[in-house]
């Protein structure tokens, strides 16, 4: 299929890429300067776009001359400091273009959208076990970005919250799968690497699951 994946040249973004054209697919990387990403892979073709105007946006996923239409939607884009106008924002316009051509998106998301593993009442976003303070304006825009998703009557989306801790490391290929619930190993700890993130990426793409919230984390928790 052919994979749109926004935010192209973030931790997230660049593993999916490679990930997902190590498995054949054709990709577009989609961000602001795209010119030094995966040179020489013919599965991939870098995609400059502002992600806040919508005309260019939709010529971008929708195909042009250089390129054909997405299949399937990637978006995973961040900004620091955090701006929560600015996420909500671009993920309606991607989704209101993804249901207009009939692709399927998946938005990664936070962690902040999950119920607390020991206390299924209170989201993640409102523990201080797992969110200081300091990055509750993190957490809470990545609880409006899910609001948007599921208030988007239109779209074929589903949303994807990593566990607490998302970092580089090893591909292994192995993940566990959950749904609405931060999952957490026995030594407390709720990780997974990148590149195991962007392998749930590509498989969530190639075979859907029937939910519209989920979350993975490193295949050893429980």
């Amino acid at each position: 299929m052919t994979i749109a994946v926004l935010g192209a040249t973030g931790m997230v973004g660049s593993r999916v890429i490679k990930e997902a054209s190590t498995r054949g697919h054709q990709v577009l990387a989609l961000s602001r300067k795209p010119a030094g990403e995966s040179p020489g892979n013919p599965n991939v073709t870098p995609v400059a776009v502002d992600a806040t105007d919508p005309h260019a946006l939709r010529e971008a996923l929708a195909g042009s001359v250089s390129h054909g239409a997405a299949d399937a939607v990637v978006l995973t884009v961040r900004t620091v400091p955090v701006d929560e106008e600015f996420l909500v924002g671009t993920t309606r316009r991607v989704l209101d273009i993804a249901a207009q051509i009939g692709a399927r998106v998946l938005v990664v998301g936070g962690a902040g959208a999950l119920r607390s593993p020991d206390a299924p009442g209170l989201l993640v976003a409102d523990n201080p076990a797992y969110v200081p303070a300091g990055i509750r304006a993190v957490a809470a825009a990545g609880i409006a970005q899910l609001r948007t998703c599921q208030s988007h009557g239109d779209a074929d989306c589903v949303y994807l919250s990593p566990p607490a801790l998302l970092e580089p490391g090893t591909r292994t290929g192995r993940y566990r799968r959950g749904t609405d619930t931060l999952l957490v190993g026995a030594d407390g700890r709720s990780w997974i690497s990148a590149e195991d993130l962007a392998v749930a990426v590509v498989d969530e793409l190639e075979t859907p699951g029937p939910d519209r919230l989920i979350t993975v984390a490193h295949h050893g928790e429980r």
